[in-house]
């Protein structure tokens, strides 16, 4: 891994929410409260759908865009577009395989995942990653939400999609399969009933946002979706709910992330729908077998979208909610403070440290 003397980063990544609001990327250093508007070789408009910072050279960061994938190889100061074979796909996701230097997948819309051999400088489409959809989506177009790769077996990779549910790879991306059998077979009980774009009740079970994986639990898949927490322990063959509603009054959840220093520890957001006026982030030290809040003192004036988790302090942990407002902590969650972003940018999805 390589190591300099640069500040830490915290990098959010903004839509346009609606007409007249903001969008772009932007840059606080860990330890200050200021946040630069990153442009130097993005177009003008530029909507930012996921930040990915390379676990071995923290220097190397992948965002994601209505333009295809970015790279920058300075913390982010500036950024080159990289040679994309499809250039009118959104990337919604991009992840860097952790054992294999230089492999990178990125997740699209239209539905696709494309993998990258040389960290970047050349892609293609992976055959059988563009499922068909499970309902009838009328304007609404699917996206891969967030790829992982079983840290036992680095072959198997999954994504979960946004609103189609799972599959996985198990030959390091080549072809897919799809993953939803069993959670169909969850979207039949009346408490997992969800319908906002379709007429469909297991429309909820299928829009995924985010899944992680983790050494501690080979073959276990942890998801966050519209109806909660979600488990798998068989490479996404069958899944059980995780049940956080024990432990949350809101089960929304948007983001999950695996603490880069303990294996065991999980972050999660969660809150009262896609658009709501709150939102929580929740910590499990126990691979999710139970659930507490985390953050305090300021309060989520809307859904939580994202989790960035420093890769250097394990003390360090910012999230970030729809609206431009990103909570951290410093000192491992005894004190939180807000940061805000510039005003109009009610479209924040993401958020990365590095």
């Amino acid at each position: 891994m390589t190591t300099d003397s640069k500040p830490g980063y915290v990098f959010a990544g903004v839509t346009r929410w609606q007409l007249g609001t903001q969008n772009g990327l932007f840059r606080m250093a860990v330890g200050e409260d200021r946040w630069e508007h990153i442009s130097n070789g993005l177009p003008a408009d530029t909507f930012v759908m996921c930040i990915t910072v390379d676990p071995r050279d923290r220097a190397t960061v992948f965002i994601g865009t209505q333009h295809g994938p970015y790279r920058s190889t300075d913390h982010g100061a500036s950024w080159t577009q990289l040679a994309f074979p499809e250039p009118d796909v959104q990337i919604w996701s991009i992840t860097v395989h952790p054992t294999r230097p230089g492999t990178v997948f990125a997740g699209a819309s239209p539905l696709g995942v494309f993998r990258s051999d040389d960290g970047g400088e050349h892609w293609r489409r992976m055959p059988g990653s563009s499922l068909p959809n499970h309902l009838a989506m009328g304007a609404f177009i699917n996206r891969v939400m967030r790829i992982a790769v079983d840290h036992d077996q680095p072959d198997h990779v999954y994504a979960v999609m946004e609103v189609n549910g799972a599959m996985r790879s198990l030959d390091g991306g080549e072809t897919w399969q799809d993953c939803n059998r069993d959670v169909l077979r969850l979207a039949a009980q009346p408490e997992l009933h969800s319908r906002i774009l379709t007429d469909f009740d297991e429309e909820g079970m299928l829009d995924m946002h985010a899944l992680c994986t983790t050494p501690a639990a080979p073959h276990s898949i942890f998801i966050a979706s519209r109806m909660g927490l979600f488990q798998s322990d068989d490479g996404a063959l069958t899944w059980r709910d995780m049940a956080v509603g024990r432990f949350s009054p809101l089960t929304y959840a948007r983001d999950i992330r695996l603490s880069p220093h303990d294996p065991r520890m999980l972050y999660a957001t969660l809150n009262v729908s896609s658009s709501g006026a709150t939102g929580s982030l929740y910590r499990s030290t126990d691979l999710g077998t139970s659930w507490s809040r985390f953050d305090h003192g300021v309060a989520a004036r809307a859904t939580v979208m994202a989790i960035a988790l420093d890769p250097r302090d394990p003390g360090v942990v910012h999230c970030a909610t729809r609206c431009g407002q990103v909570l951290g902590t410093r000192d491992g969650g005894l004190s939180w403070h807000e940061y805000l972003l510039p005003e109009g940018c009610l479209g924040t999805y993401c958020l990365a440290a590095g």
